[in-house]
């Protein structure tokens, strides 16, 4: 862990040399918890009477106990690894999926997020490290057919830059409601955790919203991440249908519909916000 100087952190829109940087860094927060997922739907009641179905039927046919318990396990993981949306492991559901991500450096590159701690501190943030610069591959790489249509499903990007180094970001997804938004993403170096950095990345882009007119934030949280769910609810976040009446409950279940997997399971969970 590093020691995170937030007065000296600045939040802007992710430019197009940060795109492969960003992808990077989604990989690099989403490890291990494709696996809990997994295994949070291997362990359900359903599932786990299905498993046992299917071993009962091979037991027959391998006679072997270890077989017929182990083959429907196997098959049924390479298929939960094939069949889940990539975008879980990261807060958010299949839309915007992370490869959208080269289509949101578009618009006004040079906006930024207000940082409470640069009024604290009275210190002003610089760059003292260059930044890096997209090479001939990543160019390559990034290189995406983007369409208007496209453009607007991603939304917004917006990453924090210290010392000329990214190292965290969070995903603003695109306007389909007025006075709505959803974060559908936080990311956060895994050198800078826990230094409060997710919170002022969080917290700059709840004022931006507020100061355009936005009255409430929905997040999408994994299903087993209590890490996760923690980090929103000190934010001030409640989960959909706590303190909800069961009108306005029902009405905004069908609006924030939490993502699902593997028959019907789901696989996050919908916190909100009002601003």
């Amino acid at each position: 862990m590093v020691r995170l100087e937030l007065d000296q952190v600045v939040m802007r829109r992710m430019k197009e040399d940060d795109i492969e940087i960003v992808k990077a860094l989604i990989k690099e927060g989403c490890e291990g918890t494709e696996n809990r997922l997994i295994l949070h739907i291997l362990t359900r009641p359903l599932c786990l009477f299905i498993l046992a179905v299917f071993s009962s039927i091979l037991r027959c046919l391998v006679h072997s106990f270890i077989l017929a318990l182990a083959i429907p396990v196997f098959l049924l993981i390479i298929f939960l690894k094939i069949t889940m949306p990539r975008s879980t492991g990261v807060l958010g559901s299949s839309r915007p999926s992370w490869d959208y991500v080269g289509s949101s450096y578009r618009g006004t590159e040079e906006e930024t997020l207000q940082n409470p701690y640069c009024r604290i501190s009275g210190k002003t943030p610089g760059s003292k490290k260059p930044r890096r610069r997209i090479t001939p591959k990543d160019k390559e790489l990034s290189t995406e057919n983007i369409t208007p249509e496209r453009e607007q499903e991603a939304g917004q990007v917006w990453v924090a830059e210290c010392d000329g180094e990214i190292i965290g970001c969070v995903f603003r997804e695109s306007e389909k409601r007025a006075g709505i938004r959803r974060i559908c993403r936080v990311v956060t170096g895994c050198w800078y955790r826990r230094e409060g950095l997710g919170r002022l990345l969080v917290q700059s882009l709840e004022q931006r919203e507020r100061e355009a007119g936005a009255h409430r934030v929905y997040a999408h949280v994994p299903y087993p991440s209590k890490v996760g769910e923690a980090f929103f609810r000190k934010l001030g976040y409640r989960q959909l249908g706590e303190e909800t009446d069961e009108e306005e409950y029902d009405k905004e279940r069908k609006m924030e519909t939490p993502e699902r997997g593997f028959l019907g399971h789901p696989l996050t969970k919908v916190f909100y916000k009002d601003l």
